[in-house]
């Protein structure tokens, strides 16, 4: 008997909705800020960025980094960190196609000079145009289907120097109830507690992620999977 989590789902996220504002999105970021730091979310992009920079590489230049799907800024202030911890200079592009996202983030990361942001699609050409080192993304790439990522990781060899850092969910039956649990809970925001359980439902299995791979050309990666039901995945261009 087929199960809800044999094939990944195509089903809409109340986060899609790109005029979503006020204060639906405002506690959302919030939430979602303190879902990533206390199941360990974070790391998995921080460590994959060590992995993929090395010193013999570095420039006098900044490593130009794009966050894709940036929401509240958070984890651009930990790449912030992660940089001037090893003081390596970067200048980090967060990315976001909604507006209100950008604004919400923007006053989140006020105080990192090395931070900016830029409304855009990563589909347009305006974004296709921005040079950079190395395009990392969290809990963004599920909200894609296949063939939109296998398009975008052949866009993303053409754009990144250096390579490209993804984090995202493992498709798992206790990753979906244990989260559909902690949010109905714990959570005061109607967009996450819908949203969290069904972006469980629109990740990936490891054959998912390296059907993808293969087709987009992607032959030099590292794809590990880390506690809790996250995907590292650091493709090297």
């Amino acid at each position: 008997m087929a199960s809800k989590f044999d094939h990944r789902s195509n089903d809409p996220e109340l986060m899609d909705d790109l005029n979503s504002s006020g204060q639906v999105i405002e506690q959302t970021l919030k939430e979602l800020e303190v879902i990533n730091k206390w199941l360990g979310g974070n790391y998995v992009t921080t460590n994959g960025l060590s992995k993929l920079v090395s010193r013999q590489e570095l420039s006098s230049s900044p490593l130009v980094i794009l966050d894709l799907g940036c929401g509240s800024g958070d984890m651009l202030k930990r790449m912030a960190n992660w940089g001037r911890k090893r003081n390596i200079k970067l200048q980090l592009i967060g990315i976001d196609a909604n507006p209100n996202i950008i604004e919400w983030a923007k006053n989140n990361s006020k105080d990192y000079e090395e931070i900016s942001f830029k409304c855009l699609n990563i589909f347009s050409e305006d974004f296709k145009n921005i040079p950079c080192d190395i395009i990392t993304s969290t809990l963004f790439t599920h909200h894609f289907t296949d063939e939109e990522l296998i398009i975008l990781l052949k866009q993303f060899k053409e754009q990144a120097k250096m390579g490209l850092v993804i984090n995202d969910l493992h498709r798992h039956w206790f990753a979906f109830y244990s989260i559909k649990i902690l949010t109905s809970v714990f959570s005061k925001s109607p967009m996450v507690k819908y949203d969290a359980a069904l972006s469980v439902l629109r990740s990936f299995r490891k054959k998912d992620i390296q059907k993808v791979l293969t087709e987009s050309g992607c032959k030099q990666y590292s794809l590990r999977w880390l506690w809790a039901f996250r995907w590292q995945l650091v493709i090297r261009f």
